[in-house]
Order: structure tokens, then C-alpha cells, then sequence
């Protein structure tokens, strides 16, 4: 009798490591160059960049501010400096342009801290925790500029992560190893991505900046899904993935979630090839 042979899936293709990695030696390497931008004059003598992450003046003659900063330096009843201004519009322009949060994946140095956290959480095996509702950071977001109105000061500056730990790197580390290490230990043992997808009030304005961005990652391979769950594992905003992976309340595969910090992590890990960075125009499924 002749034997009936099943044939079985085949292998997904072996990927290099620069396939697996690829958006993630890019963001590490975009976050290492803009530190290195502000430790040139300290170091070498070349300044390239002065300033830090609030407000900066690039190879003395490009200006630019953070304009969450001269939000809150308006709400305080003063008028910012004609340059901070101009800097704040060409920020806003660009995160206009490719995405608010691409802010929070590309350049913010605490995203290097919340990815450990992230990282030492699933090998760890911790499952449970107590997440805030995302809409968290939106009170925070307003709260922060009502303390700037109340108090006439940039209340929130003393304690912003963002300027502590990038501040720290440059000049040395103070008080603000505290707030990191918190947050690093609130990632890891209280909420999976806490700071940055629940609390953080940056991450709420930027978010807010990106809602019709031009640079978008999208799912145009979808059917190739396997349900492997990868994609959901490493992305810092699980939420935005399905819609466009499952057409759940649209048929393109585009992620147009505000939310999405466009890190790439979901392309990286995908051995199907479902995702791919591109714009908000291409509609395409394969």
C-alpha cells in the first residue's frame, strides 16, 4: 500500500540579525547621535549642538525648543525669546510632518530605560500589574499646564524625566537618578510600559502632534499572520496594531493610531514579513 505523505509548512527563511534588528540599531543609533551632538563641545571642543532637549542651538545657527516648553512658558503669562519660538515651530513642523512620538521612540533618552524595563519584565516572566488607564497621561498632560499658570513658573521642568536623564548624561547625574530608576522599577514590577504608554505627559502632547502624520508603519502582508503574537509582545502600544493587522473597524493595513511611536520593533520581529515602514497614502495589502 502506498504510504500518503502530509506535506508540511514550510520554514519561515532565516533572517540576519541586521533583518531582526534593523529599526532597532537605527533608533539606538539616532538616540546615541543626538547625545553625542551635545557631548561635542563638552568633549571635543566642537559644539555642535548647545542646549539640551528643551531648548538647543544647532552649529550656532538652527534653533530648537521643545514646544511643550514654550506651551508652558505662554500659560505662565510670558512672551518666549523671538528664537525659542522660531525653534519650537521648525520641532512642531517636522513631528507634524513624520509623527509626534516618532519624538519618544527616535530621540528621548528614556526610551532606552523603559525598553530595559520592558526587556527585564518578560525575562523575568512577570504577567501581572497594575496599569493606569492610558488616558492618564492626558490629565497629567493638563495638569502640568495649569501648575505652570498657577505657580507662573515651568513647575514641571524640576521633575521631567525627559530633561533630568538627558541633562544628567551631558553634565552628571543628580536627584534625577532617582525619578529613573522609579521608573525603571515602576516598568518592571507595577505596569508593563507604565511611563511611557500610561503616565508620561510628553508622550500625551507629542501623541496629540501625530495625528496626521505622513510616516506610518503598516500591515500589508497580513495574511501571512500566523498568530504568533510577536508584534503584541515588543510594541510599547499593542492597542494600535490590531486594527490594522485584523481590519477591525477599517479595511487598510495602515497603523494610523496616534499612539504609534513608528519604533519599527513590530518589522523587526514579524519572520512572516507582515509589516513595513511607508506613508499614510499607501493603502496597498499584498
Amino acid at each position: 500500500m502506498a504510504s500518503t505523505t502530509i506535506p508540511s509548512a514550510s520554514p519561515a527563511p532565516v533572517r540576519s540579525l541586521w533583518q531582526r534588528q534593523r529599526w532597532l540599531i537605527l533608533r539606538r543609533s539616532s538616540q546615541v547621535l543626538v547625545l553625542l551632538a551635545f557631548l561635542s563641545g563638552p568633549w571635543f571642543g566642537m559644539w555642535i549642538a548647545k542646549g539640551n532637549l528643551s531648548s538647543s542651538l544647532t552649529l550656532g545657527v538652527l534653533p530648537l525648543t521643545d514646544p511643550l516648553l514654550v506651551l508652558q512658558t505662554l500659560v505662565t503669562g510670558h512672551l518666549p525669546y523671538s528664537s525659542a519660538l522660531i525653534g519650537a515651530a521648525i520641532v512642531l513642523a517636522f513631528y507634524l510632518l513624520i509623527g509626534g512620538r516618532v519624538f519618544c521612540s527616535w530621540v528621548c533618552p528614556v526610551n532606552v530605560v523603559t525598553d530595559a524595563a520592558a526587556w527585564t519584565r518578560r525575562r523575568l516572566g512577570i504577567k501581572t500589574g497594575r496599569v493606569p488607564d492610558a488616558n492618564t497621561r492626558l490629565w497629567l498632560l493638563a495638569g502640568l499646564l495649569l501648575a505652570a499658570a498657577l505657580t507662573g513658573s515651568l513647575a514641571w521642568e524640576w521633575v521631567n524625566p525627559v530633561s533630568l536623564l538627558h541633562r544628567g548624561l551631558i553634565f552628571g547625574m543628580g536627584g534625577g537618578l532617582f525619578v529613573i530608576a522609579g521608573i525603571f522599577i515602576y516598568d518592571v514590577f507595577v505596569a508593563s510600559r507604565g511611563w511611557c504608554g500610561h503616565l508620561c505627559p510628553m508622550g500625551a502632547f507629542y501623541s496629540l502632534l501625530g495625528r496626521g502624520a505622513l510616516l506610518r508603519v503598516a500591515a500589508p502582508n497580513r495574511k501571512a499572520c500566523d498568530d504568533c503574537m510577536d508584534c503584541f509582545t515588543v510594541c510599547p502600544e499593542p492597542q494600535v496594531i490590531r486594527p490594522a493587522l485584523k481590519a477591525v473597524g477599517q479595511t487598510h493595513p495602515l497603523i494610523l493610531a496616534a499612539d504609534c511611536t513608528t519604533c519599527g520593533r513590530c518589522i523587526d520581529v514579524c519572520d512572516k514579513q507582515v509589516f513595513k515602514m511607508t506613508h499614510r497614502f499607501d493603502q496597498r495589502s499584498e
